[in-house]
C-alpha cells in the first residue's frame, strides 16, 4: 500500500515532500506580496497622520497608547508575510480608535479574493442572537441539511467566542457595542479564498454534528428564507396602513419610487416607514422624502463640527497654561489648537420648505429602526425627532455618521477618517450610541425559526391601537 511503500522508498518520500512544498507554495502565492517594507511603513504612518490630524473624535483617544501601538508596528509591519496580512494589521490599527466612519480597506486584488458567506456548495449567513452565532440565512438546497436555528458552537477547536476574541474582534472598527457584537459573529468565518474551517453546530433539535468549510465561490444565488434587495417596496398592510420600506439612500431614484406611490399611499390612514435595511447614502435625499411627511413647514436636521487646525495657534499653545484661557478667546483658540481639541461650528440652518408647492401626509406613522439603520437613515430619524404623529419601534441604529476623508494607500488599499461630528440640534449624542427606539423590540431565535417579523407586528398592533 502508499505507507508501506512511502516507508520503503526514499525517493517517494522525497517527490512527495517535494510536492507539498510546491502545493503549500502555490497556494500562498495566491496572496499578492508586493509591497516593500518602505512602502509597509509609509502605509502605516500615512494613516497615523491623517488620523492625528483630521480625525474628529481624536479627543476620545488614548493619544499615549496610540502612539505607543504606532511605534510597536513599525516593526510589525516589516514583518508581515504578505500585503493580506500587512492590512490586518493596519485594520487593527484602525480598530483601535472605535468609529464606524474611520476604515482601512484592502486593495481591490486582495479584497476580491475574500469571501464571507461562500463555501462552494454552502452559503451560510450568520447572525448575533443573544451573543450566539446563529444560521438566519442559508442557500436553499441546504436548508434541510442547515435549519434555520443552527448554532455554531466552535470554530477550528475554540469556542466561538474564543476564536472571535482572538481573530475577528480586534480588526473591526466600529462606534457602538452592539454593531461590534453583531460584526463580530456577521464576519466571523471571512477571509482569504482557500481559507478553511472546522465548526462545531449545534441544531435546533439539539443535535451536534461537523463540517469542514472551504471559502470559495458559490453558484446558488437563491436563498432561504427570500430576501428582497430592492431599495423600494411598498404594500398595503390590512385596509389602512401603507407600508414603505426605504432600503437605501445612496441613489435618487427612491425619490422617484417613493414620488409614484405617494397617490396610494394618500388613501391610507396610517404608515409604516422601514428603515431596517438602510445603511445610509445621502442626507439630502433623507431630507427630501421626510418633508412630505409632514406638515412642519420647517424641519431640523443634525448639527455639525470639525476640528479646525491652525498651525500658528498650535505653536503658541505649546506655551499656553489653562489658567491663560479665563476670559481670554484667543488663549482659549491657542490652547485648545495645541491639544487638538479645538473645533469649527459649521453654521446650522433648519430647512424651510414653506415657499415649496406640494401635498403633504401627516398621519400616524411608525418608523422600523434597527443595528442595521445607519448614517444618512440616521440623519432622517432626526429630521423626524420632534414630530408627534412619528413613533419609532425596533432596536438601537448603528450609531456612526461623518464625513469621512479617504485617502490612498499602498498598492491600490484605501483609508478613510471621519472628519465631522454631528449630533442633534440641541446636542443630544447618537454617535458611539445609536438612536434608541420609542418602543424596543428584539427579535428572538424563536422568531427566525418561525421566519416571524416581531417589529412589523408590533408597528402594525401599535398603529391599530391609534
Amino acid at each position: 500500500n502508499v505507507a508501506t511503500n512511502y516507508k520503503k522508498n526514499p525517493s517517494m518520500k522525497r517527490t512527495i515532500i517535494l510536492f507539498l512544498i510546491i502545493f503549500s507554495n502555490l497556494t500562498y502565492g495566491q496572496i499578492p506580496n508586493k509591497l516593500s517594507n518602505e512602502e509597509k511603513i509609509y502605509g502605516l504612518s500615512k494613516f497615523w497622520q491623517e488620523v492625528n490630524y483630521n480625525f474628529v473624535y481624536l479627543n476620545k483617544v488614548d493619544r499615549t497608547e496610540w502612539d505607543n501601538q504606532y511605534k510597536k508596528l513599525i516593526s510589525e509591519v516589516q514583518n508581515t508575510p504578505n500585503d493580506y496580512e500587512y492590512y490586518r494589521l493596519l485594520q487593527k490599527f484602525c480598530a483601535f480608535l472605535k468609529d464606524g466612519h474611520t476604515n482601512v480597506w484592502f486593495p481591490k486584488e486582495i479584497q476580491d479574493s475574500i469571501l464571507n458567506t461562500d463555501f462552494g456548495d454552502y452559503r451560510i449567513f450568520l447572525t448575533n442572537i443573544d451573543g450566539k452565532a446563529i444560521i438566519t440565512k442559508v442557500n436553499k438546497s441546504k436548508k434541510d441539511e442547515l435549519p434555520i436555528g443552527t448554532e455554531i458552537t466552535k470554530v477550528n477547536g475554540l469556542s466561538t467566542n474564543q476564536y472571535i476574541n482572538q481573530n475577528v474582534r480586534p480588526y473591526i472598527s466600529t462606534s457602538t457595542q452592539h454593531i461590534l457584537d453583531d460584526w463580530s459573529i456577521a464576519y466571523m468565518l471571512e477571509g482569504f479564498i482557500g481559507s478553511t474551517f472546522d465548526l462545531e453546530l449545534k441544531l435546533p433539535n439539539g443535535k451536534i454534528k461537523s463540517i469542514n468549510l472551504t471559502l470559495n465561490n458559490s453558484e446558488e444565488k437563491e436563498l432561504y428564507p427570500k430576501e428582497n434587495n430592492d431599495i423600494f417596496e411598498y404594500g398595503l398592510l390590512e385596509k389602512d396602513i401603507a407600508y414603505i420600506a426605504l432600503n437605501s439612500f445612496t441613489s435618487w431614484d427612491i425619490m422617484g419610487l417613493f414620488s409614484d406611490k405617494l397617490p396610494e399611499i394618500r388613501k391610507a390612514k396610517k404608515l409604516i416607514i422601514d428603515l431596517r435595511k438602510n445603511g445610509g447614502g445621502n442626507e439630502n435625499i433623507a431630507r427630501e422624502i421626510i418633508k412630505y411627511l409632514t406638515n412642519d413647514t420647517i424641519i431640523y436636521g443634525s448639527k455639525s463640527k470639525s476640528r479646525e487646525n491652525v498651525s500658528y495657534y498650535k505653536a503658541i499653545g505649546k506655551y499656553t497654561k489653562a489658567t491663560d484661557t479665563l476670559n481670554n478667546n484667543w488663549s482659549k483658540q491657542a490652547y485648545l489648537t495645541y491639544h487638538d481639541n479645538y473645533y469649527f461650528d459649521f453654521p446650522y440652518n433648519s430647512y424651510n420648505t414653506a415657499n415649496m408647492d406640494i401635498e403633504r401626509i401627516e398621519m400616524p406613522t411608525a418608523i422600523l429602526i434597527g443595528h442595521n439603520t445607519a448614517s444618512a437613515s440616521e440623519d432622517f430619524l432626526i429630521y423626524a425627532d420632534n414630530q408627534e404623529n412619528m413613533t419609532k419601534i425596533g432596536e438601537p441604529t448603528f450609531g456612526s455618521t461623518g464625513q469621512p476623508m479617504i485617502f490612498d494607500l499602498p498598492n491600490g488599499g484605501i483609508g478613510r477618517v471621519c472628519t465631522k461630528k454631528d449630533t442633534y440640534p440641541d446636542g443630544r449624542e447618537f454617535v458611539g450610541y445609536g438612536i434608541k427606539p420609542d418602543i424596543e423590540i428584539k427579535t428572538k431565535l424563536s422568531d427566525y425559526m418561525e421566519n416571524r417579523d416581531v417589529v412589523l407586528e408590533k408597528a402594525i398592533e401599535y398603529l391599530n391601537g391609534k
